[in-house]
């Protein structure tokens, strides 16, 4: 699939995502920036999306921002959903994660507001709470709710199956470069660094059994994109 046939669907993929979550009871809205932490991760097509929206709207700095303020204890993936789901698959355990987070907000947020929302990653839209977590000071997520992201999330990883998932800071820096984004473009982006890992095609579906049915017209919409 070429690259502006998976931009396509990755779009896709966020509408219907959009319209999903209408259904449920969510908190979220933007200007809401509660939850914004720079330890969201996402897809290398996801990072292409969003630096060459940040370079046409002529918001190129917003790479200094992220290059000075990115943390040194920042969230580094050390597995994607799918390879998760296919060692869980397999009986194999999983590789710890690394117990760093930061305390800081995300280095794009100018107050509230985010410069990005538009085509903003699916691990910042997934952000989702029943209540106001600036006032409960904690997320509260329905299960059917944390069912639903996995399966997106999946298929996000899915259609960048060639690519890498990593730290947003990590996959904006690594597209901020013009070299980088032509050699993604042309699949030819290889051993972008140790702070990233490849990317898998979907191999099961991490949905537990009381969740199937009510998934299910979910699932088809994703399978029909």
């Amino acid at each position: 699939m070429y690259l502006e046939q998976r931009l396509n669907v990755l779009n896709k993929i966020y509408g219907l995502y959009n319209d999903v979550v209408k259904n449920l009871d969510v908190a979220c809205k933007q200007y809401c920036a509660a939850c914004c932490t720079p330890d969201v991760t996402m897809t290398t097509l996801e990072g292409y999306l969003i630096a060459s929206h940040m370079i046409s709207k002529g918001q190129a700095d917003l790479f200094k921002n992220i290059q000075s303020k990115i943390s040194k204890n920042r969230f580094k993936l050390q597995i994607t959903t799918n390879r998760l789901a296919d060692l869980c698959m397999k009986g194999d355990d999983p590789p710890e994660e690394e117990k760093k987070y930061s305390s800081k907000n995300c280095p794009l947020l100018k107050g509230n507001l985010c410069p990005i929302y538009e085509v903003r990653p699916f691990g910042c839209r997934c952000f989702i709470s029943k209540h106001d977590c600036s006032k409960a000071g904690y997320a509260e997520v329905d299960p059917f709710a944390m069912t639903l992201n996995t399966l997106f999330m999946q298929f996000v990883e899915h259609i960048d199956s060639m690519g890498f998932s990593g730290n947003f800071a990590d996959v904006l820096l690594l597209m901020a470069s013009k070299e980088n984004r032509g050699n993604y473009k042309m699949n030819t982006l290889n051993c972008p660094g140790a702070d990233l890992v490849p990317n898998l095609k979907i191999k099961v579906l991490m949905v537990p059994p009381e969740h199937r049915m009510k998934i299910k017209p979910v699932l088809d919409a994703l399978l029909n994109l």
